[in-house]
């Protein structure tokens, strides 16, 4: 039997010749990078564990949660990284870079069949190219620093096959979006996900970048293309040599195969508060706006721009909408200005901003206002992640459209007057309080008072909201727990130490964030319970040794908040003694257990 295409790259990176899903390896890792908001923690541990690095050339800094570097908090964590990389002799893509992972691929560091991790969420988006590309905490990436490479457990992987020409008017961002409102959050879950079909063929790089970009919200370990010729050429070019296609083996084994039409996607809006919740653009026409985003690394490319500017050239943009537009690099940006683009965004009323991940980090261009509503090209409209405010996401061509009109349109339908709109809305602001860390002693097996929060999909931002991630001090991040999660922000005050967290499915998806787990540590909570985790969450809990267990059967357990349970860690078993009814979860693994007992991975 051969292998899929992230078998194949795993292999090629460990001792084994062949793997298959479920196996642990450990993978040597081609590039290894921390950006702004991680890269102190990253140096913290290498500091505090006497750590080496193990390869200088292939690690690297890269500045672009911060850009403009307007936070101190940022600053001072962009000093650390400059003064460490200056004693390592490290490679630092700085402020007026742009985003990490597409400079990996515009410098061509990434390329078909290689290996990256960085403390960016979105790291796969390298399958753009066919890389094999990893969000992770700052623990597992000053491991990385240190060995050259990491633990991995080998996903299942799941084929897509896009039949049939795509439709007039439909945009990647579109195909994306009509992927996630088939599959959800959660239905490929822990997946590496293979995408063919003729028309994909086609895809150009920017169009597989974004794509492949929106893999964490499917809750995919990541999305994978096999480059065509043109892809190659530009790896090639970047690279400086001549590169081989790393392909799937014919007889390879998938967990499932989808055939889907593309004839029936069409141009989408996600809805506030879930990517994966869209409709047809037609459905939430009329809706007014009161701010247009363009950029992040799903959509900050240069084919995104051309088709802005052909849609935005000789127009204005609507009165009372401010339209920001940040490219994801500073060599798209430059190639904006030469093309003429910016001066088309300017005199048509647009704010232009140096190049970086912009409104997906808290307190840069693209963030919004509580009563706000943002119509934008992100990856991301969680509760709180571009701000206070409603955020829709849509393809840059309905995005500018949109800003045209003042009100969601299809980029066809644009009128001749703009609609004219007042919103108000009220603010609530409620404190959170201080607990300190709870010293466990590493049992087996625990018994605690039960949070049970049934929902699915909580994301790290309702977790550990994004505008905490300059705190490094684990003593100060309990506070601040799930103050983003609406219906639970008094969480933090309530909270007991010796609690268990009982959720439902996908918990902790979205960001790499490490305060997203350590948050729970400084309040003393001893386990969560999920039925599912987001995977770069459950690596970051293991690694921190914070007991996690999944359990598909929670319901079963009939739980109520303050009901106490037992959690055995070694068998997986769960007890509701408040009601004496039992279930069966899944025991730590041999890793985690090792990494359990150890305290840590280091």
């Amino acid at each position: 039997m051969g292998m899929t295409l992230i078998e194949k790259i795993i292999a090629n990176h460990s001792k084994e010749s062949f793997v298959k899903p479920g196996d642990i390896v450990d993978i040597d890792i081609d590039i290894r990078v921390a950006r702004d908001f991680g890269g102190a923690n990253v140096v913290k541990n290498i500091h505090d564990y006497q750590l080496k690095v193990a390869d200088p050339e292939k690690t690297f800094f890269t500045f672009d949660c911060n850009p403009t570097g307007s936070d101190q908090k940022y600053a001072v964590n962009q000093q650390i990284c400059r003064l460490f990389a200056r004693d390592n002799g490290l490679k630092v893509f700085d402020i007026n870079n742009g985003i990490g992972t597409h400079t990996l691929i515009e410098k061509g560091l990434a390329y078909s069949g290689t290996t990256a991790v960085t403390t960016d969420s979105h790291a796969n988006i390298l399958g753009a190219i066919g890389a094999f590309g990893q969000g992770m905490g700052d623990k597992d990436i000053a491991a990385a620093f240190h060995h050259g490479k990491v633990w991995f457990k080998v996903p299942k992987s799941v084929k897509i096959n896009l039949n049939g020409k795509r439709p007039k008017g439909v945009f990647a961002k579109d195909i994306v979006l009509g992927l996630l409102n088939r599959f959800g959050a959660n239905s490929l879950l822990g997946c590496a996900v293979e995408i063919y079909g003729e028309e994909v063929d086609r895809f150009t790089l920017d169009e597989r970048i974004t794509i492949a970009s929106m893999a964490t919200e499917m809750g995919c370990i990541i999305i994978l293309f096999t480059p065509n010729e043109a892809i190659m050429e530009y790896s090639e070019f970047r690279n400086g040599k001549k590169l081989e296609v790393v392909r799937v083996d014919a007889d390879a084994h998938y967990d499932q195969v989808y055939e889907l039409n593309l004839e029936s996607f069409v141009a989408r809006v996600s809805l506030p508060g879930e990517p994966h919740n869209t409709v047809p653009v037609s459905e939430a026409k009329g809706t007014p706006i009161d701010s247009a985003f363009i950029g992040s690394c799903t959509n900050g490319r240069m084919e995104d721009f051309r088709i802005a500017a052909s849609i935005l050239k000789g127009r204005k943009i609507a009165p009372e909408v401010v339209f920001k537009i940040v490219p994801a690099t500073d060599e798209i940006w430059k190639t904006c200005l030469k093309e003429g683009l910016i001066h088309i965004f300017k005199e048509a009323g647009a704010m232009v901003s140096n190049a970086g991940c912009a409104g997906c980090a808290a307190g840069q261009v693209g963030q919004n206002g509580e009563g706000e509503v943002t119509i934008s090209t992100g990856n991301r409209n969680f509760p709180g992640k571009q701000g206070k405010g409603d955020v829709y996401l849509a393809s840059p061509a309905t995005v500018v459209a949109s800003a045209i009109a003042g009100c969601i349109v299809p980029y066809d339908q644009i009128p001749k007057t703009p609609c004219i709109h007042d919103i108000t809305s009220e603010k609530i602001v409620e404190p959170a309080l201080h607990h300190s860390i709870f010293d466990a002693n590493k049992p087996k097996s625990v018994e605690g008072r039960v949070w049970y929060i049934p929902m699915d999909n909580i994301d790290t931002d309702m977790i550990y909201h994004n505008r905490y991630l300059t705190i490094t001090q684990m003593e100060e991040m309990g506070q601040y727990t799930f103050d983003n999660l609406k219906g639970y922000e008094d969480f933090a005050s309530k909270v007991q130490v010796g609690d268990i967290v009982v959720v439902h499915k996908n918990f902790g998806s979205g960001s790499s964030r490490q305060q997203a787990v350590d948050c729970f540590k400084s309040l003393g909570v001893q386990a969560i319970v999920a039925e599912s985790y987001g995977a770069i969450y459950e690596r970051n809990a293991i690694n921190a040794a914070f007991p996690i267990v999944t359990c598909t059967d929670i319901l079963e357990l009939k739980l109520a908040d303050g009901d106490k349970i037992s959690v055995d860690f070694e068998t997986g078993e769960l007890v509701n003694l408040t009601k004496d009814i039992s279930v069966q979860g899944e025991g730590f693994s041999e890793v985690q257990l090792e990494i359990y007992q150890n305290g840590g991975l280091f």
